[in-house]
């Protein structure tokens, strides 16, 4: 794609289509449109030529059917235009994708006649009506890798369902955990990104045709017609709004989904790498690839390349995204600065790469169960349930147990001692101490037995009692609920994409229709 004066172009690269369509005779017939159009509706070549040569043609349908076009010169400008966009579909060839380099090649092939069909129209309503359209493409894309991504998430998390790692707060280990349950709140994270992905299509799945420049035009045009032949499930309905509001919001929505979903990307990332660190961890990548490398000095290192890279792709599509909302900041409503199609593709692009990237390394991540079970009985994350445990069985007020608790964990980190050798003795003095001025019983009221199975991270997670919790019970819901969410998530992607190409099959018909007339 190149810049030049103004004008924007695209190079298409030689490929499967450019061979397809030096064969195609430009006589007018049916059959031979009806290839040009599966050529052209392959998603990679649904540029700005792509759709100015959609609207041309349904302008010349539409206009031609409801007597603002002369129907004897609808075939002629008809064949014109399939000669435009066969000639654009030649390997190497131009593919003009603004209207005022578009229409001097119709001229050349059709005369100026051709120029009957732009009854109504602007570029201002075209450029915005083709930048909805791409960026639509764009959000489906997101969507699939999302859910590609997401499915890769809820798989582990669904392996690992009953393997009890730390989890950490403040970037210190906190409590035990599902590793699968950990896994299921990152993927509820891209659930809602999912969410904000549909809701921004619906705002841009809306059809800018008819407005002309900003206030409609004298012409009686049909624009629910348009808006049907182009795929779009609704109108732009304010013309102010169409090309000189909305079209502006559209990217700077997006860049707000593409930074959710690279924060989060970034976020397991960095947990990841927290652990990853550790002289012992228990979370490894799969050696091998780009996964981890050798240190060119020290040869115990084993450098997480993937990791590294998934932060590096997270962060570049955070700051791609930071460049919609910044050229939007203090320009007059309708400016082009943030609606390059480019600059918001590659927007776009950046956040398919790190999800993708994302999908790499949970698909090289090793856990290691009985490294984390043993870092888990190496430090105190189990002791809130002393407390709750204390509360819920025998009354003691929580911070009243918190506070034994703590003292626990304050003398076994003074003596080097973990949950599985603290002395019991110990235990029932600190305890003692703990409520020796309240009305509680001096004793500890939970047997050695007790006290130690408390401490037990496996038997903490297997116990939890609350919704959304770890517990067997509620992991087998969550994961059933996730994998019910990802297929509805993948059947609106296919709706959307199977409902713009029946739109456009149908307008390739009935434009096809005209040239045997």
């Amino acid at each position: 794609m190149s810049l030049r004066g103004g004008t924007m172009t695209y190079h298409n690269p030689k490929g499967r289509m450019g061979r397809r369509l030096i064969a195609l005779t430009l006589g007018g017939t049916v059959a031979g449109f009806a290839t040009l159009a599966a050529a052209q509706s392959e998603p990679e070549q649904r540029d700005e030529f792509f759709w100015l040569s959609q609207i041309n043609k349904a302008s010349v349908v539409i206009n031609s059917q409801e007597g603002l076009l002369d129907p004897a010169l609808a075939p002629e400008i008809a064949g014109a235009l399939t000669q435009v966009i066969a000639d654009g579909d030649q390997p190497d060839a131009e593919r003009p994708g603004t209207v005022i380099s578009f229409e001097p090649l119709w001229i050349e092939k059709g005369g100026i006649d051709v120029t009957l069909v732009h009854a109504g129209r602007s570029s201002q309503d075209m450029h915005a009506t083709y930048r909805a359209a791409m960026l639509r493409d764009k959000l489906l894309d997101l969507a699939s890798q999302l859910d590609a991504t997401s499915t890769t998430l809820v798989d582990l998390a669904e392996t690992h369902a009953e393997t009890v790692v730390p989890n950490y707060t403040n970037g210190v280990a906190a409590q035990p955990n599902s590793y699968g349950h950990y896994l299921l709140g990152h993927a509820a994270g891209l659930a809602r990104d999912a969410e904000r992905i549909r809701e921004a299509y619906a705002r841009i799945d809306r059809s800018a045709m008819g407005t002309t420049v900003l206030n409609g035009t004298s012409w009686p045009l049909n624009r629910q017609r348009m808006a049907d032949y182009l795929g779009f499930a609704a109108l732009v309905d304010n013309a102010y709004d169409a090309s000189q509001i909305s079209s502006m919001d559209q990217p700077v929505e997006v860049a707000g989904i593409v930074t959710s979903v690279s924060l989060h990307v970034g976020n397991f990332v960095e947990d990841v790498m927290t652990q990853y660190a550790q002289t012992r961890p228990w979370i490894l990548l799969e050696e091998g690839g780009d996964n981890t490398y050798v240190s060119s000095a020290m040869p115990q290192k084993r450098n997480p390349g993937i990791l590294n890279n998934a932060r590096s792709d997270a962060s570049q599509a955070i700051a791609l995204a930071m460049g919609p909302v910044i050229q939007t900041h203090n320009i007059t409503p309708g400016m082009s600065d943030p609606k390059s199609v480019e600059d918001n593709a590659a927007m776009v692009d950046a956040g398919i790469s790190a999800l993708g990237r994302l999908d790499r390394v949970l698909k090289a991540l090793r856990i290691n169960p009985e490294r984390a079970l043993e870092e888990l009985n190496s430090d105190w994350t189990a002791s809130q349930e002393l407390a709750d445990l204390l509360m819920r069985e025998h009354g003691l007020p929580f911070r009243e147990g918190h506070h034994f608790a703590s003292e626990v964990v304050t003398y076994a980190r003074a003596n080097n001692l973990g949950p599985l050798d603290f002395p019991y003795a110990e235990a029932q003095r600190i305890y003692a101490e703990t409520v020796a001025e309240t009305d509680h019983a001096k004793e500890l009221p939970l047997t050695e037995e007790v006290f130690r199975a408390t401490l037990d991270p496996v038997a903490i997670i297997r116990n939890r009692a609350t919704a959304g919790g770890p517990q067997p019970a509620e992991m087998t819901r969550m994961i059933t609920e996730a994998r019910a969410d990802l297929t509805e998530r993948q059947d609106w992607v296919k709706a959307r994409r199977d409902h713009i190409a029946t739109a456009l099959s149908t307008l390739d018909a009935d434009f096809g229709a005209l040239l045997t007339e």
